[in-house]
């Protein structure tokens, strides 16, 4: 099993701070345990193979059974044209995938995913790519709220502006709006990443554990617990490879980005004497 050293950049970022008691919810693989990288209901797919599908007729189910037939005939690339906004459409992928939606998706859009590459060209609904797990989504247009609710690992990203309480309850993975976010965003965030380039409204972070918010224009407020942080190149350096990525640069300069980070005073709220609590709440 693969071994951390405190040397590395993840431990300088604090990617690896928090102190968690029992169990870990970190899992490492050496590369001879490839067979563990997949769903063990995942198909081989070829990424040169394409097939269309026009969702125009046809409900939410028949679609995301749709594609998963054209998964297990090896297809690798799916466009799904004419979606017309309809809800929980592609989820459960648990397969490398390039999945392109020509239009807008509804309400609960990807969710429930592990491992493809999904483009949507329109908007997107409320609880887009919630609970995701890897692979990449990138939303061209503007989303809604609880955007990347409990995501756990991959990219999520929005060029646009979403809604209230992106990334609520966040367990990892990378968050990345291009404009605007709601109110309450990062709201009891346990890890990862997220990024906007944008203003961000009011109690951003509250209650938020661990994991670390970049904002790029103004701040309407802080949520409780929640603190400004410093930006060392370190953060600097992730944020301009990350946002190149996606084509996306910070407003200011990556180095003039607001930190915000937990200050741990929820950590042992339990401890507290009632008189220290009224003080943190």
């Amino acid at each position: 099993m693969a071994e951390l050293s405190e040397e590395q950049e993840s431990h300088r970022m604090g990617m690896h701070s928090e102190q968690l008691a029992g169990r870990s919810q970190q899992i490492f693989f050496a590369p001879e345990e490839a067979e563990n990288f997949a769903s063990p209901d995942s198909f081989e797919v070829d990424f040169d193979k394409r097939a269309e599908i026009d969702a125009a007729e046809l409900g939410a189910q028949a679609v995301n059974l749709r594609i998963r037939e054209l998964m297990q005939e090896g297809y690798g690339s799916v466009v799904v044209k004419n979606p017309g906004a309809k809800h929980a459409l592609g989820v459960g992928v648990l397969n490398r995938l390039q999945l392109t939606f020509e239009g807008s998706l509804g309400y609960f859009g990807c969710g429930l995913i592990d491992g493809p590459n999904v483009r949507i060209s329109g908007r997107v609904g409320w609880s887009c790519a919630e609970n995701m797990l890897s692979g990449t989504v990138v939303i061209e247009k503007n989303a809604g709220s609880t955007f990347g609710a409990a995501i756990r690992g991959g990219d999520l990203v929005c060029k646009g502006d979403v809604g209230a309480r992106t990334g609520i309850n966040m367990k990892g993975g990378t968050i990345i709006v291009g404009g605007r976010t709601g109110a309450f965003s990062g709201f009891m965030m346990q890890r990862g990443r997220m990024v906007v380039l944008g203003d961000a409204g009011t109690h951003l972070g509250d209650s938020m554990y661990d994991g670390t918010i970049y904002v790029g224009g103004k701040i309407a407020g802080l949520g409780v617990d929640a603190v400004e942080g410093e930006i060392t190149d370190l953060d600097v350096r992730w944020l301009e490879r990350k946002l190149a990525v996606y084509g996306l640069e910070a407003p200011g300069g990556a180095r003039n980005m607001t930190k915000i980070v937990s200050g741990k005073q929820l950590w042992n709220y339990d401890n507290l004497e009632p008189a220290e609590k009224k003080l943190v709440l």
